[in-house]
């Protein structure tokens, strides 16, 4: 991370899990970053469009007192003169420190991964599922959706669960009816509370729980039976969830190598879809 006043903002801000006021404020603050130590509550509530109470508990989710005891750290850290922005010492804007706050996500990953046995586990238990249901909600939804497109290419029963309702645990108790012997969770920030009934119904129903999250110590690591993390960025105003989708794609790869007709799938789709001109060449 850059040690402009926008590098040690992002840095300050890094390891809270904040609302989505205030990541609105955090935002607003690396944008301003010059000029927040010297900000009142009133007018740093003015430029970010929320309350000034908002700002207040903005501060104290971030250990301090208060506002001003938020600022009076940042005016101790902040040097009296920025930086330029040219040659060597360039500063970095948020949207490209959002950005390589991501790769670093992925190398991240990318280190946890050198240990691949985790992974060839839950790879085995999906692909012996049959049916197999893929829990995604709210945030999550998107990297339920993905997972489950491309895992019904190779596995011949994928079950998405991607809306939320009365109607969820029925779903799961008919997944368990049909056969299904495990269930793939994908749990991002801010978790929902349905998540965590229905991961915990499921259990009890005798499914092993294989989830994806942003964290080893997420509020659904209690109820999953192999938690496999992969962080989330939090520098801009929403999450950024590229090595979640990632590590999706990579439990995918290691379920198809455990399912011996994959291939033979995967190529009796391409006939399929070549036959009926799906795609564009």
């Amino acid at each position: 991370m850059s040690d402009s006043p926008a590098g040690r903002l992002q840095g300050l801000f890094e390891g809270h899990r904040l609302t989505p006021t205030q990541r609105r404020i955090a935002h607003c603050m690396v944008r301003r970053a010059a000029d927040v130590p010297f900000l009142s509550s009133v007018e740093l509530a003015e430029l970010a469009g929320v309350s000034q109470p908002s700002v207040t508990r903005f501060a104290v989710a971030l250990g301090f007192d208060g506002y001003p005891a938020l600022r009076r750290h940042l005016r101790e850290v902040t040097p009296p003169e920025t930086e330029s922005g040219d040659g060597e010492g360039e500063v970095l804007n948020e949207y490209q420190q959002a950005v390589l706050a991501e790769i670093a996500n992925l190398r991240h990953l990318a280190g946890l991964l050198a240990d691949p046995a985790p992974v060839e586990q839950a790879g085995r238990v999906l692909a012996a599922s049959r049916p197999l249901p893929v829990l995604g909600l709210r945030a999550a939804s998107s990297q339920a959706r993905g997972f489950a497109y491309f895992a019904a290419k190779v596995h011949p029963d994928v079950r998405l669960f991607d809306e939320g309702g009365s109607m969820l645990t029925d779903r799961v108790d008919a997944a368990v009816l049909a056969g299904a012997t495990a269930l793939l969770c994908f749990a991002l920030p801010r978790h929902p509370r349905e998540v965590v009934e229905t991961l915990e119904h499921a259990r009890a129903a005798g499914l092993t729980i294989v989830t994806v999250a942003e964290s080893a110590f997420a509020p659904v690591a209690a109820h999953s039976d192999l938690l496999i993390p992969a962080p989330v960025g939090t520098g801009l105003a929403f999450d950024t969830a590229c090595a979640p989708m990632l590590l999706g794609r990579v439990l995918l790869e290691a379920m198809a190598d455990e399912l011996p007709d994959a291939q033979a799938r995967l190529e009796e789709f391409d006939t399929r879809a070549a036959a009926r001109g799906l795609f564009v060449e």
